[in-house]
């Protein structure tokens, strides 16, 4: 049954301060990946495996964390959890080799994955039923702190004490959430342990893993060019299709596909693979854009992030009251979508003059559409779910939001190399003898460093390298410029699959018991 008082309170804490942890953890390391390379000699391609293998651990243990919950009792699975991610913790910052440390970032992917989805489930039985979208929002404004503040921690971390640090940090954090769970979680415990379904495990092991590795390797390996991404993505078409069989088969299956029956839940799963396509892609090309193209610090571009999650921090609160008074979801879906367009159209038409100050109108509309959308999209999805299949239902919803996610880093580095080519041909093709524009801005450069003292063939070369230099920075700007807008785009696309979700003034969860 739902909590009251301090206690209510006290669980809300918990749980979030638990989702946190987890989703600091995902980013804080990229920014220490080059101190890392250097300290365990490892390459570029190696250590894109850190990430990679956390990632492909997370997104597998995500469907299942129902079940498992459902196995063990959510209690014990979140404590364990979260004690099994800080000894994770501990055991990265003591790694010798990159092997050590891929290995137990694995550990910490699977214990980090049980985090996410089950505190979102414990939150929700824990608030009482008309109170869901101010839940929802609670663990959303979580969500969000961690990606938030997970960059500038790691940078700062690296920059004053060395990499395992990042890792270290978890563990004062991971002991006082477990106890806060150990004290004030109720424990509830399926009354007839399930079978286990090892095939069905092994099945859900084999294809999400190869559709993780598929898509964070698939562009750097050429997609089918490279013999093992080929056999990847056929692996990832079988093995799809034999899990989903082999899971509408049995009676207590992994993934339980029947919660599916819920027209908003299949319908907001659909959405929430659009929002992590759209939110992950965009922060995928911001710090790119930022500093590859614009010439921005690490720090520079961090602070321009934090400007986003700031809005979305302070918006959040007001979303969870506005459903709690009514506003149906789905409008205020339709306002986040909106607000993300409007950044996308805007970060499309920057100019490579442009500052940090031209950054704060585009990221702050960007932030107030994020809380607009994360938890109306979820409260939606999850509206119509009763009590005994939401952990099942979270995991499920969490797993396509990743994978959404995974799809829009993919999908923006394939667009990101093919049109970058598309533009250059197009640019240079008035690069010639024959453009009077070209030839009136080379003339003028050959003449300005002729009078340096430059010879007249060296001042040559020179002005044609500018040249070429310019209309690679332009191609990049245009390339971008078609990245951002993709994510804008989907939305759209996936917009009337919200207003094809009931429509309620007040939305409720089934009691929990």
């Amino acid at each position: 049954m739902a909590e009251v008082g301090i206690r209510k309170w006290l669980i809300t804490f918990t749980v979030i301060t638990a989702a946190t942890l987890e989703l600091v953890d995902v980013t804080i390391v990229n920014v220490s990946l080059p101190q890392i390379m250097g300290n365990l000699g490892a390459t570029l391609e190696d250590i894109g495996w850190l990430v990679t293998s956390y990632a492909v651990a997370n997104v597998i243990i995500l469907p299942m964390s129902g079940w498992l919950g459902a196995q063990f009792g959510r209690k014990n699975y979140f404590l364990a959890s979260i004690i099994i991610f800080t000894f994770a913790s501990f055991l990265c910052g003591n790694a010798h080799t990159l092997t050590e440390l891929i290995i137990f970032r694995i550990i910490q992917g699977l214990a980090g994955g049980g985090l996410l989805s089950t505190c979102q489930a414990i939150l929700l039985e824990t608030w009482p039923r008309e109170e869901i979208g101010m839940a929802t929002a609670l663990f959303g404004l979580g969500a969000v702190v961690g990606p938030t503040i997970g960059p500038t921690i790691g940078g700062y971390i690296t920059d004053h004490f060395s990499w395992p640090w990042i890792f270290y940090v978890n563990i004062p954090v991971g002991i006082l959430a477990a106890g806060c769970v150990y004290i004030f979680v109720r424990g509830h415990r399926h009354a007839n342990p399930m079978r286990v379904d090892w095939i069905g495990i092994l099945l859900l092991i084999i294809t999400v893993g190869s559709l993780q590795i598929f898509l964070e390797k698939g562009n750097g390996e050429g997609w089918f060019d490279t013999t093992y991404i080929a056999v990847l993505a056929f692996v990832v078409m079988i093995g799809t299709i034999l899990f989903i069989w082999r899971e509408l088969s049995i009676e207590n299956p992994v993934v339980n596909f029947k919660i599916l029956r819920h027209r908003s839940f299949a319908l907001g799963i659909v959405t929430s693979f659009a929002f992590g396509f759209a939110l992950y892609s965009s922060t995928f090309a911001l710090p790119i854009f930022c500093q590859n193209l614009l010439g921005f610090s690490a720090q520079q571009t961090g602070i321009i992030i934090m400007y986003g999650g700031i809005a979305t921090i302070s918006i959040l609160p007001f979303v969870g009251m506005a459903l709690k008074r009514g506003i149906p979801a789905q409008l205020i879906c339709v306002g986040g979508m909106i607000l993300f367009l409007i950044f996308t159209q805007l970060m499309s038409h920057f100019t490579l003059s442009a500052g940090l100050d031209d950054f704060l109108l585009p990221i702050l509309i960007r932030g107030v559409g994020l809380s607009l959308l994360f938890v109306p999209i979820t409260t939606l999805a999850l509206q119509d779910v009763p009590h005994e299949e939401l952990g099942q239902a979270t995991g499920l919803n969490n797993m396509m939001r990743q994978l959404g996610g995974s799809l829009g880093i993919a999908i923006i580095t394939t667009i990101i190399s093919s049109r970058m080519a598309l533009h250059h041909a197009h640019l240079s093709e008035n690069v010639s003898l024959n453009s009077p524009q070209f030839l009136q801005r080379f003339n003028g450069m050959v003449a300005a460093l002729t009078s340096k003292g430059y010879s007249i063939s060296t001042a040559k070369q020179l002005a044609m390298q500018s040249i070429n230099g310019s209309v690679m920075k332009q191609s990049y700007l245009l390339t971008y410029g078609d990245a951002f807008w993709i994510g804008g785009i989907l939305f759209m696309i996936a917009m009337p699959f919200i207003f094809l979700q009931r429509f309620k003034k007040k939305i409720k969860v089934a009691e929990a018991h």
